[in-house]
């Protein structure tokens, strides 16, 4: 079993943050010891003066993580643009390493860590430092969370093709019904193309849900089950 997963998605938007939270609730369910990291958030708001990184919190709630938020998530930006964007922007300076050893402090304490990222894979972190180098700096395998509509083949694959190259093990694709859309003759074939095409499994197709926690904790348990096969 690897000591953490990262989750990455074929764009932003995609229910990262939603899938991440499922998974963490299910391995937590299995008897797991985990812990979840959001090494860098932006558009955040403000409370009380404050950046408040509501996907990072979202992802502590999910199974109640005691660890200090300053460890699950180093960075948080105002503006909602990709990382080093919004750094320079606001004058500040993101050091991987200090994301790689807040990751290192939580993988000593947990059986398995889950590390979300911000979109995509080739979404710079700092300059030209991407999150691919990220993930192979901390030697990380990748989940891809897909949209199940039109165009998602394509995104898909070239997230594949951009991890392979870097040398990222892919341990699966997950399609995320993030919203309520018709399920028309794309949404049902995407799927079986995607896996076909790329040899990389299919681990679950998880479908929109006005009451999520309570009608979808059972595929999250089937995708976790997929996961540490």
């Amino acid at each position: 079993m690897h000591k953490g997963i990262f989750i990455t998605g074929t764009d932003t938007g995609v229910g990262k943050t939603f899938v991440a939270a499922g998974l963490l609730r299910a391995f937590k369910k299995m008897g797991f010891n985990v812990c979840p990291m959001k090494p860098v958030e932006t558009g955040c708001g403000t409370f009380n003066g404050r950046l408040v990184p509501a996907d990072a919190l979202k992802l502590v709630c999910a199974i109640e993580a005691d660890e200090p938020l300053k460890l699950i998530n180093p960075y948080r930006f105002k503006q909602p643009l990709a990382p080093a964007v919004a750094a320079e922007l606001e004058g500040a300076v993101i050091r991987k390493q200090d994301i790689i050893s807040a990751y290192k402090q939580l993988s000593k304490k947990y059986d398995i860590t889950i590390v979300e990222g911000a979109g995509g894979v080739m979404v710079p972190v700092y300059k030209r430092y991407l999150f691919a180098d990220l993930i192979r700096d901390i030697k990380l395998p990748i989940i891809i969370v897909a949209r199940p509509g039109l165009g998602t083949i394509n995104h898909t694959l070239l997230t594949i093709e951009a991890a392979r190259n870097r040398g990222i093990d892919i341990l699966g694709v997950i399609i995320n019904h993030s919203a309520q859309i018709k399920k028309d003759l794309s949404v049902k074939t995407n799927p079986e193309i995607i896996e076909k095409l790329s040899g990389v499994p299919l681990l679950g197709n998880v479908p929109y849900a006005k009451r999520p926690a309570r009608t979808l904790s059972k595929i999250f348990s089937q995708i976790a089950a997929n996961v540490i096969k």
